[in-house]
């Protein structure tokens, strides 16, 4: 009886092909968007996920994400070291600063400074260079997308338009930048995580941020804590915030934090849920109508094989197998299709990031679709006559 079904459901090729085409569509849309909605989602938090050195985060007990920088007093970092279960403690500055770039313009860059002494907090991977080249003078380290991006050298004219056919000439090793009025030597090449919004990362040391930020009473953003290994990183960060009446975050939960805030106070999740969901509706609709229009049409054969004893039950199965071959084969090519997306646009300014659970989630939806797909289908047959087959 399944060889059956299988004859019956690939016997019109327009229909069966209309109904795998549905389901592509919807699973690479939901694919699609959701992998661009996690990847978008990830780069909030980017910077965090770079400094896996450090258990816990200390900040000012306002500060609502990464991004949302109130400066403490230095005199924080000393405190700090002193609570019980502390290994080290260490100094970051993180701030938006403007590069003044060859051709007149600025770019706004993201600056990380990191301790003099340790350079803990230093990029994930160098491609060109060494991070202890942070201790010359005037020395700085730019990320690789920043230095082939933003940061590139462009031919322009007196007003700082590009000229035409003008090419960019990535940043590299002995490059100048002028930060904030300040001179700044380009010593290395590293590759980290995109930011939020695209911007060049620039690395140096706390004590030249601190130089090249506008000056203010206040500079210390955040104190890195990395935790004694006998010591539970919760139990640390619950005692620094009872000590010194700050916020303590774990890494994790830090990044939970700015997760949060971005889903609850930007437009984001609301525009990509509504593609989602017209992507399971559109799959749904052209499923379910193909598939109802392809069971109609093969009535008389579900009578004929009522007629010769074949039970309510047995022609359910055929129907879900069915609905389960279309969807296997819809899922495989929308996911494929969107799994193609993400590898030729992985060196583009597009956030792409595929997790193992998005391939369950869209496989439950695809599933819920073929479930949906095959109830409206489901009743017309169990309500058939075996009659039928013997109408003109």
């Amino acid at each position: 009886m399944n060889w059956v079904a299988l004859k019956m459901l690939t016997g019109d090729r327009a229909k069966y092909l209309g109904i795998i085409m549905g389901l592509t569509f919807a699973s690479l849309l939901i694919t699609q968007q959701l992998a661009i909605f996690i990847g978008l989602m990830s780069r909030t938090y980017g910077a965090i996920t770079d400094l896996a050195q450090p258990d816990v985060w200390v900040m000012d007990p306002k500060v609502q994400f990464i991004d949302d920088i109130k400066p403490l007093q230095d005199t924080v970092l000393y405190r700090v070291r002193g609570i019980e279960g502390v290994e080290w403690a260490v100094p970051l500055y993180k701030g938006l600063l403007k590069a003044r770039l060859d051709n007149g313009n600025f770019q706004t860059c993201n600056v990380l400074g990191l301790d003099d002494a340790t350079l803990i907090g230093g990029p994930p991977e160098m491609v060109v260079g060494k991070l202890a080249d942070l201790r010359r003078a005037d020395a700085v380290i730019v990320d690789e997308n920043g230095a082939n991006g933003k940061l590139a050298h462009i031919d322009s004219d007196l007003e700082g338009n590009p000229k035409p056919g003008a090419v960019a000439v990535p940043l590299k090793v002995g490059d100048a930048l002028e930060l904030n009025d300040h001179r700044a030597i380009v010593v290395g090449i590293c590759r980290s995580s995109r930011t939020f919004q695209s911007q060049p990362i620039v690395y140096t040391t706390y004590s030249r941020a601190t130089l090249f930020a506008p000056k203010e009473r206040k500079l210390l953003s955040f104190v890195l804590v990395k935790t004694d290994r006998a010591v539970d990183p919760t139990c640390v960060a619950q005692r620094i915030e009872q000590t010194t009446h700050l916020a303590a975050y774990t890494r994790e939960n830090f990044k939970k934090k700015t997760f949060m805030y971005f889903m609850k106070y930007t437009g984001i999740p609301i525009n990509f849920g509504i593609a989602v969901v017209l992507g399971f509706i559109v799959g749904t609709a052209i499923a379910g109508q193909t598939f109802h229009s392809f069971t109609l049409e093969n009535l008389k054969h579900f009578g004929a094989l009522k007629a010769m004893g074949a039970g309510n039950w047995m022609l359910l199965r055929m129907i879900l197998l069915q609905s389960l071959l279309v969807g296997i084969i819809g899922y495989g090519l929308g996911v494929g299709a969107a799994t193609l997306f993400g590898y030729f646009t992985q060196k583009s300014e597009l956030a792409f990031l595929l997790p193992w659970q998005l391939l369950i989630f869209t496989a439950g939806a695809v599933v819920m679709i073929c479930v949906l797909s095959a109830l409206v289908s489901i009743r017309k047959v169990m309500a058939l006559e075996p009659a039928i087959v013997f109408k003109s």
